[in-house]
């Protein structure tokens, strides 16, 4: 007896909420789930979301019922969307600081921060960097107690590059990454009799050798 061949089912995710299109309602971004689903997938936009369709899934409720789920939804979504545009606000009125670091006359280090409000991986994002600059790469806390991640070398140019490319995936455009130089504060003369007197940096060199393989 030969063996029933059962084909693999295909399953279609929005690429906007990531959720089966038959799930797109219970999100926030519902208007724009449909937008993308009807441009993608206009057959399966219309089993779903066609009159007739709408029509059939309703059949069964009561008006009173069907209006309530229907305001419930409704206010769901204006939740999510208000959430996601305080979130968004908050993303555009911050900025990426590339920092470079004066170790010596001839070495640097870069300080990357300001990324953690765009939900990016930082460790996996160090080791990307790391292999593509093939130099260390770690990540470690401020003295704003944030993440940042500290780069070996003069890679300041491309690192902003990656991220410019990688805030416009988001459509994030707006977004300001900005470099600047840190060099260590130079000395104080020693006053007669107070010992060195030496200035400390802002930052923690030893903290940053510690951290990075020369």
């Amino acid at each position: 007896m030969s063996e029933v061949q059962i084909a693999p089912k295909e399953v279609i995710y929005c690429e906007v909420c990531s959720f089966p299109p038959e799930y797109c309602e219970f999100g926030g971004t519902f208007n724009k789930c449909k937008a993308w689903l009807e441009k993608e997938h206009p057959q399966l936009f219309q089993s779903l979301y066609s009159a007739d369709a709408l029509a059939a899934a309703t059949s069964s409720l009561s008006l009173e019922k069907e209006e309530k789920i229907s305001q419930d939804l409704q206010k769901k979504r204006r939740k999510e969307e208000k959430k996601q545009e305080r979130e968004l606000q908050q993303k555009l009125a911050s900025k990426v600081l590339i920092k470079k670091i004066a170790r010596t006359k001839r070495k640097q280090v870069i300080a990357i921060s300001g990324l953690e409000v765009f939900n990016i991986d930082m460790k996996k994002l160090a080791k990307t960097f790391a292999s593509k600059f093939a130099t260390g790469a770690s990540v470690t806390k401020n003295l704003e107690k944030k993440d940042e991640i500290i780069i070996q070398g003069d890679v300041g140019d491309e690192v902003e590059q990656y991220i410019l490319e990688l805030l416009e995936k988001d459509g994030l455009t707006e977004v300001k990454v900005e470099q600047v130089d840190e060099k260590p504060k130079k000395k104080k003369p020693t006053a007669p009799g107070t010992g060195t007197g030496n200035a400390t940096s802002t930052y923690d060199t030893s903290q940053i050798n510690d951290l990075l393989i020369l």
